[in-house]
C-alpha cells in the first residue's frame, strides 16, 4: 500500500494566533512528512508495506515501525482534530455521551487539558470512545495510539515539543489552553463518535 499524507485541512496560517503558520509549517513539512519518509524506508519491500497504517499499528512486532506508523497516523488525526475560527460546541449523540461520561463539556475540557499537561515528556492527549459508547480521556507516551487498544479516537492534542515550542517555548499549558478553548473541532469528534 502506498502511504500518503493528506493535505492540511486548512491553510498553514488558519490556526493563528493560537498556532503560528511557522509552527504548522515545521510540524507538518518536517516532522509529519519526516515520519512518513522514515516509515517508507523501514518497510519498503517487506510484507508490512501491503498493510494499512491501522493494521501496522495493531500488529505486534517491530517497535520502530510501530512508532513511525503511529506518528504518521497520529499527526494526520491531530490536524483534523483542530479547526480554525474559534470553538464549536459538541452536539447530537456526542453531546449526550459527554453529559453521561463527564457531566458537561466544561468538565471534559478540563480533563483534556489535565491529560495534556500531565503527559511527562512527549506524547498525546486523547478523547476516545469504547465499544459501549463510553468516553475516556487519557494521555499516551511517545507514539502510543488508542487504536491499538481497541478504542475509537475522537480528538487528540499533540504535546510533543515540536507542536508548540516555537510559539510557546516551554509553556505547554498556554498551548494546551489555546487548543482546548479555541481550536478543537467538535464536528470532527461527532463524526468519529458516529463511525
Amino acid at each position: 500500500m502506498k502511504f500518503e499524507i493528506p493535505p492540511l485541512p486548512y491553510a498553514k496560517d488558519a490556526l493563528e494566533p493560537h498556532i503560528s503558520a511557522r509552527t504548522v509549517d515545521v510540524h507538518y513539512e518536517k516532522h509529519h512528512k519526516g515520519y512518513l519518509a522514515k516509515l517508507q524506508q523501514a518497510i519498503g519491500g517487506k510484507p508490512l508495506a501491503k498493510l494499512s497504517l491501522e493494521d501496522i499499528i495493531c500488529s505486534p512486532g517491530d517497535q520502530h515501525v510501530f512508532n513511525l506508523a503511529a506518528q504518521v497516523w497520529n499527526h494526520t488525526f491531530y490536524w483534523n482534530s483542530l479547526a480554525p475560527g474559534g470553538p464549536s460546541q459538541p452536539g447530537g449523540a456526542l453531546a449526550a455521551a459527554i453529559r453521561r461520561s463527564f457531566g458537561d463539556v466544561d468538565v471534559l475540557r478540563r480533563e483534556l487539558a489535565h491529560a495534556a499537561n500531565g503527559e511527562f515528556g512527549s506524547g498525546w492527549a486523547w478523547l476516545t470512545k469504547d465499544a459501549e459508547g463510553g468516553l475516556h480521556v487519557f494521555n499516551s507516551d511517545d507514539a502510543q495510539n488508542p487504536v491499538r487498544s481497541g478504542l475509537t479516537p475522537l480528538l487528540t492534542i499533540d504535546v510533543w515539543e515540536h507542536a508548540y515550542y516555537l510559539d510557546y517555548q516551554s509553556e505547554r499549558e498556554k498551548y494546551v489552553k489555546a487548543v482546548v478553548d479555541e481550536l478543537l473541532d467538535w464536528r470532527f469528534a461527532e463524526k468519529n463518535f458516529g463511525a
